[in-house]
């Protein structure tokens, strides 16, 4: 399942690509996110969407912003970051704040996927850095968490297991897709 959705995304032409960043950031006003709220985003890697005119957009709009780092082998941690500053080379060929930037508990995170479904549920990239990452932040106060990515990459189904969260909407170059009830 994530090898198809993955395939899919990378059958994206470049042209649709940066029209589907444009629409993306065109529906900052859909996620209705309280004045303030610190949102945190991710540096697009191996075809994922290209949030970066969203994160503009944001910024402009007074939004503190933070990128996620893998600070351990399990452990993903967010650092504050102004739109347009320099990132720093880190593993896994990401690009991400430095170091002194400290960290800080994002309100919104941004999630990047490989696939999802309408129920809210998404296959990452295997590791579990964000479902530990949301238990985490969860335990003190529960963040809203939405899925970003390429429609193409939604599937009827995702298979899920106890310790998998929920996404709160999944957001697309087709806007915000809110995610079927709990039952």
């Amino acid at each position: 399942m994530r090898r198809d959705a993955l395939a899919r995304r990378a059958a994206i032409p470049p042209a649709e690509r940066e029209a589907a960043a444009a629409r993306l950031a065109g529906s900052l006003g859909a996620l209705a996110l309280p004045a303030g709220a610190t949102v945190s985003a991710f540096v697009p890697v191996k075809g994922e969407i290209d949030v970066f005119p969203l994160l503009e957009r944001l910024a402009a709009r007074g939004h503190p912003l933070a990128l996620p780092v893998v600070a351990d082998a399990t452990t993903l941690v967010f650092r504050p970051w102004v739109f347009g500053a320099p990132l720093v080379a880190a593993g896994f060929g990401l690009r991400e704040p430095p170091a002194e930037n400290g960290a800080v508990e994002p309100d919104v995170l941004l999630v990047p996927l490989a696939a999802f479904d309408r129920a809210g549920h998404r296959i990452g990239y295997g590791r579990g850095y964000y479902d530990r990452a949301l238990a985490r932040l969860d335990a003190r106060a529960r963040r809203r968490a939405i899925g970003v990515a390429f429609a193409a990459q939604e599937v009827r189904r995702v298979p899920a297991e106890a310790h998998d969260r929920r996404l709160d909407g999944i957001l697309t170059e087709g806007g915000l897709l809110a995610v079927a009830p709990r039952g």
